[in-house]
């Protein structure tokens, strides 16, 4: 079954045929005179009393006066402007009308009581959702080893991952689209609130065949005019090593940018270009890394999350969880 929602949001009506026989359901109008507005407050009172056949028991069920239930029913009726319930003492019976409407309130109040129990669901610290995202350059290491580590205590928590490059990663953050995510540099933003957690070293990567490949220790100005290969304008070492390269006084020129720190490994490999890149997590044959001396090539690691938003439970675990790691963050065993 597919669920489509109109551009301007609303609730989903009755099942529509589309191309091979298939149905979907279209969202209902939203406003002040549409059906689904002025009849959805009442068709749970509709529905107690079409079930038990009885006001009195039905306003004992729902905890509402007996009087207040059955002006709510009348008016229901006056507002389709059919019959719904024929009385017969303190007895009803549905009449035609009413045991067609009650069909299609009967699956809308079950799809209500589906939704709730996952909305509830999703905020459950032990089996909740947590949307996390993290940068490229942590995900084969530093965000497993998270992941690892909290679910020994949380198995059932489950998460939606997304990586991306830190600016894209905070406007989702602010959207709502994710919880929490590792980003480098931290932002400077009072939308969220950010938490130093490690630093990590950048090494400048050179091909294995470089003038300076017998070296362990350099100034990065001794690049000065090499050509870089380096990510793309926005992203955050990206912003980093045109940072770098200011303190040590020239203007990297980038003769290729990409997407993936492997990918400008493998670039630098090739002869392409040198690199400021986070250390490899297994050597790479055909380049050198070396550690820079001048300026001191680190970048700062943390944690964010949108400001004055609550975070449902499972989220605030997880955050908590990762917070008792600072200072450890890149330590995986």
């Amino acid at each position: 079954m597919h669920w489509r929602m109109s551009r301007g949001g609303g609730a989903l009506t009755g099942p529509e045929s589309v191309d091979g026989g298939e149905q979907r359901y279209r969202a209902a109008e939203l406003g002040p005179d549409e059906p689904a507005v002025l009849l959805a407050p009442r068709l749970a009172q509709f529905a107690a009393v079409a079930r038990l056949e009885h006001v009195t028991q039905a306003a004992a069920l729902l905890g509402v006066p007996q009087p207040t239930l059955s002006r709510a029913v009348a008016r229901l009726e006056e507002e389709l402007g059919v019959e719904l319930l024929a009385r017969q003492g303190r007895t009803v019976r549905l009449t035609r009308a009413g045991r067609l409407l009650l069909a299609s309130v009967d699956r809308a109040l079950a799809e209500v009581e589906r939704g709730a129990r996952a909305a509830r669901a999703e905020a459950d610290p032990e089996v909740g959702l947590v949307a996390f995202g993290f940068l490229h350059t942590m995900g084969p290491d530093t965000v497993p080893a998270l992941l690892r580590g909290f679910r020994a205590a949380r198995p059932r928590v489950r998460f939606q991952l997304v990586q991306d490059y830190g600016a894209a990663m905070l406007e989702r953050l602010r959207a709502g689209e994710l919880d929490l995510c590792l980003v480098a540099p931290l932002p400077d933003d009072p939308a969220f609130v950010a938490r130093p957690l490690d630093e990590q070293r950048l090494h400048l990567v050179v091909p294995a065949d470089h003038r300076l490949a017998g070296r362990r220790r350099i100034r990065l100005a001794e690049v000065a005019e090499e050509p870089f290969v380096g990510l793309e304008q926005g992203y955050g070492l990206r912003a980093m090593t045109d940072g770098f390269c200011a303190r040590a006084g020239f203007v990297p020129r980038l003769a290729f940018e990409g997407e993936e720190a492997e990918t400008l490994r493998g670039l630098v490999a090739a002869g392409l270009g040198v690199a400021l890149l986070p250390p490899a997590l297994v050597p790479r044959p055909g380049v050198v890394e070396l550690e820079v001396t001048a300026p001191r090539t680190r970048r700062a690691i943390g944690l964010a999350w949108a400001a004055g938003r609550a975070l449902a439970p499972p989220a605030e675990a997880f955050r908590d969880f990762v917070l008792s790691r600072r200072g450890r963050l890149l330590q995986h065993d």
